[in-house]
């Protein structure tokens, strides 16, 4: 029988005055299972009628939202409280929640185990098991759990040891300060606790707010130099309406931040799926930026004539030099490929189908930590969904960091500007404004050279979804996307998605069939209508450093009459830890 590594202690008996020169004092060990198993430190300091709870050496500096949180139990009252205290500029938000210490809603097995006694429950398919020593004094570290008779000494969670006993003496110094009693704090439950908790934590950046991308707005447009004119936090609106582009700074932040991008989509009008992106444009180079083909025009930008005879802007990573001077160019970073479902809120009282309630809107969210160099100080971000409709769509847009840790760490990321590059990106996020479609594939493959310094840990996230809207198109064909390293197939990839038919509540107004299928449910070639797609990962790790050629290669289809099959392909080298 599994029991913990522990020898009855010899503990003081207990003070019995409110403020004394000394209180008992019981330090726990506590250990958190990893990769490692960390260890941090828990103390009880009992004063009667009061214990609290500390934790050993947790002083900042903290994140932003983080709460100093004191927990204190009244034995006499048989209350627990626990207090939170978000510091916001000068002031202070203070929240406690109370509860009772005994809890009668958890059932407990009780046994001696070498002079202790056992408590065990299942909770959550988790066996909880604390081992409790005489004491004349109820004394548990996690009062959540309960009141047990006597002093918990160790706890465990599936036979693994999380928290132990591991020293008792006596607390010496000028005077016990009392917990702050219920009273001065703002009164709430333990749900909406944990919820002020996780919401404080997390940096919220709103992007877009209710934004609509439709086709005949008027263009907007900076004058003179770009980057001293461009206002920041100002909606600008190109490409007739359907992409919003906004200059904002963002925070930068440790590492152990995840960023998250969060959208909203609703249809104001357009009834069809369309292709959208969410994009980041590089800047801090020399040489052009994207957002000189958004503000005059896409010809503007570095060009390739493919074997077709047709001119792609703006598409590939191009570095030439000028003079003396280095020029570089690089394409969109792709943060997020979105598709639009069938007019999702605008058209959900057009059809009604027996046992499905249409969707509000889409929701998607998507990690993109590993792109967060580009996430940080004075930063454009667009958004586009390519529609001709006077209604088009509305979209939210925000940008959410949570912290991996409760400090803040000031060691940022030195060098960032080198561990990401946007390679290529042919989603024509300016369709509207005369950016051509990615059919270079059709006669043409597409390549980049760039110079990788060091390969270790360096990946190619790549984005890739097929277009072409009829039976035999490349939307509903699989092709095999290639990936060439230095002219030699080094990774194969076949996009497609064969799931659609889960997203069926969000497309009010697909086209419903003889056969009871609806438009929305045919598998596609890396996307369904409702969904973004995710990135896939190509390890690079083995290159040398140097000059290396990246190719991609896809059997794209022929057109039939006046359509074309095309390939929205995205790509960005990332050189991680």
């Amino acid at each position: 029988m599994s029991v913990c590594c522990l020898t009855l202690m010899t503990i003081a008996q207990p003070s019995t005055v409110k403020v004394a020169k000394n209180a008992n004092r019981f330090t726990y060990e506590v250990y958190d299972y990893g990769e490692t198993i960390d260890t941090s430190f828990l103390q009880i300091v009992y004063h009667h009628p009061y214990y609290q709870i500390f934790t050993v050496g947790n002083d900042g500096p903290f994140v932003p939202g983080y709460a100093q949180e004191n927990t204190f139990v009244n034995l006499e009252a048989d209350s627990t409280y626990q207090q939170a205290v978000f510091q916001n500029g000068e002031q202070q938000d203070r929240y406690e929640v109370a509860s009772a210490f005994s809890r009668g809603d958890i059932a407990y097995d009780t046994a001696r185990v070498n002079g202790l006694t056992r408590y065990t429950c299942h909770i959550n398919s988790n066996t909880l098991e604390f081992f409790v020593q005489d004491f004349p004094c109820d004394l548990n570290p996690i009062p959540y759990y309960g009141r047990f008779k006597g002093l918990v000494v160790c706890f465990k969670r599936n036979g693994q040891t999380y928290l132990q006993l591991t020293k008792a003496d006596f607390w010496k110094q000028a005077g016990i300060v009392l917990p702050e009693l219920p009273g001065k704090f703002q009164r709430v439950t333990a749900r909406e606790l944990s919820t002020l908790k996780k919401q404080k934590l997390v940096i919220t950046t709103r992007i877009f707010d209710d934004v609509q991308l439709s086709w005949g707005q008027k263009n907007s447009h900076v004058e003179g130099n770009i980057y001293d004119n461009t206002p920041f936090d100002s909606v600008l609106h190109y490409a007739g309406g359907t992409l919003a582009l906004k200059r904002v700074r963002l925070p930068q932040l440790p590492r152990h931040y995840q960023t998250f991008i969060e959208l909203h989509q609703r249809s104001n009008g357009d009834a069809y799926d369309r292709t959208g992106s969410v994009f980041v444009i590089p800047t801090g180079y020399h040489g052009p930026i994207f957002f000189t083909g958004i503000n005059e025009h896409p010809d503007s930008l570095p060009s390739i004539t493919g074997k077709d005879g047709q001119k792609y802007q703006g598409i590939a990573f191009t570095r030439w030099i000028d003079g003396e001077v280095v020029q570089y160019y690089q394409p969109p970073v792709e943060l997020m490929r979105f598709f639009t479902p069938f007019g999702v809120g605008h058209f959900n009282d057009r059809v009604q189908i027996d046992e499905l309630e249409w969707a509000d809107g889409t929701y998607y969210k998507q990690e993109v930590t590993d792109l967060s160099a580009y996430l940080q100080g004075e930063v454009w971000i667009g958004v586009w969904i390519g529609n001709y409709d006077g209604g088009g769509h509305k979209v939210t847009l925000d940008i959410k960091s949570y912290p991996g840790s409760e400090r803040w760490d000031d060691s940022n990321r030195e060098g960032d500007d080198e561990i990401c590059k946007s390679l290529f990106n042919t989603c024509n996020v300016l369709e509207m404004a005369g950016q051509n479609y990615g059919k270079i594939f059709g006669t043409d493959s597409l390549s980049v050279t760039v110079y990788i310094p060091e390969p270790k840990n360096t990946r190619l996230r790549y984005i890739s979804t097929g277009h072409g809207g009829w039976d035999g198109g490349d939307e509903f064909t699989p092709k095999t996307n290639t990936i060439l390293i230095d002219g030699k197939p080094a990774f194969t990839y076949t996009p497609w998605r064969e799931d659609c038919g889960c997203y069926r509540r969000f497309n009010p107004v697909s086209g419903n069939f003889w056969n009871g299928m609806s438009s929305s449910d045919y598998s596609r070639s890396g996307w369904c209508p409702g969904t973004a797609t995710q990135p896939v990962y190509f390890d690079l790790s083995h290159l040398e450093p140097g000059t290396h050629t990246i190719t991609v290669a896809i059997p794209q289809g022929d057109p039939l009459g006046g359509s074309f099959s095309h390939w929205a392909v995205s790509g960005v080298l990332v050189v991680g830890e």
